[in-house]
């Protein structure tokens, strides 16, 4: 399906609103700009709650879900076909079986959701937040794409796809650094990244993925071998914040 072409104008303008792309050479810009195109193309934007998104705030939404895809291309948008967008925070409810087998049902207000088998589901105000401060280590729209690029294998285990000799690098590396902020976590240390990344493998590679485009020293101080993975991974941080 050819895809319906997009005015540079109104792209350019939607990418001067995102911090992170000034940090970006032309190459890997020009490469944004063609996933974000394809993304639009492809991605039906449903926002709910009476939100109302022009144009600029699409190709702003495509572009940050773009971001992490810059060196592993359009591949990994395949998989899923929307992207549901909240005005704030949203509330779901999950079932969960403790160790007796008895069903419980948790209440979150979250900030982004990505569905295993379905949609990518954002708080716009969120977005927003993070566009504001772009350089504290969240960035919801990177973090919920890193679940999708984490699905593609057939699972979510905060191991996308990837060779088989640099998953094995990746999987040791990882599972090192997630035990030992596990350990600090359970110690009841403060932790220089977000302790939320000790909840499961999946939310640590999520995580750490937010503090490689948004404070990417502060990651290879904290976690250097996880660090240089997420810079091969995702190319160069687009800044060094």
């Amino acid at each position: 399906m050819a895809q319906a072409p997009i005015d540079p104008a109104r792209l350019r303008q939607a990418g001067a609103g995102l911090p992170w792309l000034r940090g970006l050479d032309s190459v890997r810009l020009e490469r944004l700009n063609a996933l974000a195109a394809r993304f639009v193309s492809e991605k039906t934007i449903t926002p709910v709650h009476d939100l109302q998104l022009n144009e600029v705030q699409r190709l702003r939404l495509a572009l940050l879900c773009c971001l992490p895809l810059l060196e592993f291309g359009g591949d990994g948008l395949r998989g899923w076909s929307e992207l549901i967008v909240y005005p704030g925070a949203f509330r779901v409810r999950h079932q969960r079986f403790d160790d007796h087998g008895v069903a419980h049902e948790d209440v979150e207000d979250l900030a982004g959701e990505a569905w295993e088998r379905g949609p990518v589901i954002l708080s716009w105000a969120d977005v927003r937040a993070d566009i504001a401060e772009p350089f504290e280590g969240y960035c919801v729209a990177v973090h919920e794409i890193a679940h999708k690029l984490d699905a593609l294998d057939g699972g979510m285990d905060g191991t996308p796809p990837l060779p088989q000799a640099w998953r094995r690098q990746w999987v040791s590396d990882f599972q090192r650094a997630f035990d030992a902020l596990c350990a600090q976590v359970d110690a009841g240390r403060e932790t220089a990244i977000d302790p939320y990344a000790g909840e499961s493998p999946e939310e640590f590679f999520a995580v750490c993925s937010e503090y490689h485009f948004s404070a990417p020293a502060l990651l290879h101080a904290a976690c250097p071998a996880v660090a240089a993975h997420l810079a091969r991974f995702y190319g160069a941080p687009p800044f060094a914040h």
